[in-house]
This record gives structure tokens, sequence and C-alpha cells, in this order.
């Protein structure tokens, strides 16, 4: 019997719940998917179902095969819709990671374009300060600021950003201005608690890169809360210049250090790491390769 009906079959058997229920779903006759079972377990040399009179549930070895064959068979689909689509263009859905101040920012005004550019597109945009597994939550690119954490990833850089430390004005009127990165130990600074290590910036003096260790009255794992604590005169923030570029501009926005700030981080598209990878995500990195660079030099 074909391998690949054998495993189409008992990927069925799985999601369907039973063998009368898969074979209504792939239109083949139950006896057909039993056969198609029986087989794949004879060539296997494992039991992939408990059987009884009510239900069919995987064994251990049934569930360790379901979790290995399943992306193959939906990578393979996927393989089919792009080439029978292809004369039509880009379409399908597209689960998109981001992080939620720099997508707000910079990824959702490049949607419209996208979707006008392929219609058929079908979009997800994941707007997370959370760094998300892109195998478990399913996400077909990730538009990562900073370090990389998955190494097996492939990752294209499309851009750089420089950190920039800022407060309100009134806040400096009442708690003066650091002249050095020391000078934060008597400031009120907000922590972001994302990637990395949060209580400890990074400068840069005569003597090359160095940490200072800061504290305050707010931490958050949301950048949007450490942005609207700065406006508010509440502290002190580090960030992404690309992450604080409305407020850059602001009257009352004032920035420190910069001579002591010379960071910087990649802006990076991430693909997870899959044998095959469709080409809707492919065409959709190479609109965000081009889109991104130009967004960020016009900001600039």
């Amino acid at each position: 019997m074909d391998r690949f009906h054998e495993v189409a079959a008992f990927i069925a058997v799985v999601e369907a719940g039973g063998f009368s229920a898969a074979a209504r779903r792939t239109g083949d006759t139950q006896s057909s998917v039993s056969k198609a079972i029986s087989s794949l377990e004879r060539r296997l040399g494992v039991i992939l179902f408990n059987r009884s009179t009510r239900s069919v549930t995987l064994t251990d070895d049934g569930q360790s095969y379901y979790q290995r064959t399943k992306p193959l068979v939906d990578e393979m689909d996927s393989a089919d819709r792009d080439l029978t689509n292809r004369t039509l263009g880009v379409a399908g859905p597209i689960r998109i990671a981001v992080a939620a101040t720099f997508g707000r920012l910079h990824i959702l005004p490049l949607i419209p374009d996208l979707l006008s550019l392929y219609p058929g597109l079908k979009v997800d945009l994941v707007l997370s300060d959370s760094m998300r597994d892109m195998v478990d939550d399913r996400i077909d690119l990730a538009i990562r600021v900073g370090a990389i954490s998955e190494l097996d990833s492939v990752a294209r850089r499309v851009a750089t950003s420089t950190l920039v430390c800022v407060g309100a004005r009134r806040y400096f009127d009442r708690h003066g201005i650091p002249a050095t990165p020391a000078d934060l130990a008597n400031h009120n600074c907000l922590v972001y608690e994302g990637a990395g290590n949060g209580t400890t910036w990074p400068f840069v003096g005569p003597q090359g890169k160095y940490s200072v260790a800061v504290s305050g009255n707010l931490s958050s794992n949301s950048v949007e809360t450490i942005r609207t604590g700065v406006l508010a005169g509440i502290g002190i923030g580090l960030f992404t210049r690309l992450s604080l570029s409305d407020e850059l501009n602001h009257p009352d926005i004032v920035t420190v250090l910069d001579d002591f700030l010379k960071e910087t981080l990649d802006v990076s598209l991430i693909w997870p790491n899959r044998r095959l990878v469709s080409s809707r995500v492919r065409r959709v990195t190479d609109y965000f390769e081009t889109a991104i660079p130009l967004r960020v030099r016009l900001l600039a």
C-alpha cells in the first residue's frame, strides 16, 4: 500500500477521532482506512492506536509518530497549494509575530500595501512582547528587534536600530539630568522586562562596553507601559529608537546619555527551521525585506 496513503489515513483517524469519522473525512471506506492503519503498524512494527468498542486513542508511539508526521504532511499540503495557486498570485493564510510596539509603529502601517499587492493573503498579525515559540504557535514569519533566540532558525537582517535613553522634561526639572550612566543610581528608571536582563542597561565608555544596574518603581513586560510611564513623567526609560519614533519629536521628551549609547540592534526576519518554506512566506518576507528598510530610512 502507498506509504503516503497510510500516513494520511493515520492523521485522519487521529484528527477525526475514529475510523468511521476518518472515512467520512477522506472519502474512503472504513475498511480502506482500517487496512491502511494495519499496514502502517505492520511496516513500523508498533501499535499506533488503543482500540476499544467505544473509542480509539493514540499509544505513546502513536503520539510520537503523529507529532513527527503532521508537520511534514502540512508542508506537503502547503507545497501543493503553492503550486496550484502560483498562476493566481500569492494567496492563503500567513501568521506573522512581532513585538507589540514595533509592530504597531512599523509593521501595521505596511499591511495595507501588502494586502493590496497580494489580495489573496489572509494575514494573522500577532502583536506580543512575549517571545513566541514559532513552531508551537504556528508562526510562519517573525520580525524581531535584537538578539535571535532560535539558534536553528533562518534569519535575514533588514535594518538596525540604536538605543535611546529618555525622560519627560518635567521629570528632569524635578530630579536633574544624569551626566553619566553612573548617575542613574540616583534616578527612577522604568524597567522593561523583555528579552534579556532589564535591570542592567548597556553603555559604551572610553574603556569599551559596560553595564549599569538600574531600578525604579515601575517595571513591565510591555514596552507600551514603559513608554506611558515616561510620558507621564514617572521616570527614565531605555528603548530602541525605532520603538520610540513617535515621541522623539515630542516637545516634552528629552534624550540623555547619547554619547554613551552606541550599541545597535538588528531588525531581522525569521523563519522557523523547517524543511520547506512556502512561496507565500517567501514572497511576504521579500516584501518586508524591502519595505522595512525604506520605512526606517524615511523616519530617520
